[in-house]
């Protein structure tokens, strides 16, 4: 992959990430928080870095996310798990604290893909966006029909 054109969209992505920090979202009647924390996950997972291509389709949905974030109004999926938070002290132990995650799901852009968007909350802080991913196969995955459903 060509690291000048990969730089290219991940300094677009950045521009659009941050030019809005705060998105209110419908459901929650709030704002989501846009941090880095959000960013980052864009590019990380588990402690490494996604492939080059992965995170080329993370950036080129995240304006897309951002529409869901805008105009969802209902979720479809909702998780509570127990994450460490912070380092672990000297006794080898981490604190652990309550995340929550809620997940929309939605057919955007002229395209129409179906994507998720994925918010999540640690403890009583803020509501972040955490990540997006398509929801189907991009090539020759679900088929999305905007005409003529009714005759089939």
């Amino acid at each position: 992959m060509d690291s000048v054109y990969f730089e290219i969209r991940k300094q677009k992505a950045s521009e659009i990430y941050n030019k809005q920090r705060t998105i209110h979202n419908p459901y929650f009647n709030s704002d989501v928080i846009l941090n880095s924390d959000g960013f980052h996950h864009l590019q990380f997972s588990a402690r490494r870095e996604r492939n080059k291509k992965e995170q080329l389709l993370k950036f080129s949905l995240l304006p897309l996310a951002i529409e869901v974030i805008k105009n969802a109004g209902t979720i479809q999926e909702y998780r509570k798990a127990l994450i460490t938070v912070g380092k672990k002290a000297k006794d080898g132990f981490a604190r652990a604290k309550e995340a929550e995650y809620w997940g929309f799901v939605a057919i955007v852009g002229e395209s129409k893909i179906k994507i998720r968007v994925i918010l999540r909350r640690i403890g009583d802080g803020n509501i972040i966006f955490w990540s997006v991913m398509s929801d189907s196969k991009l090539k020759g995955g679900q088929k999305l029909y905007n005409i003529g459903i009714e005759d089939e």
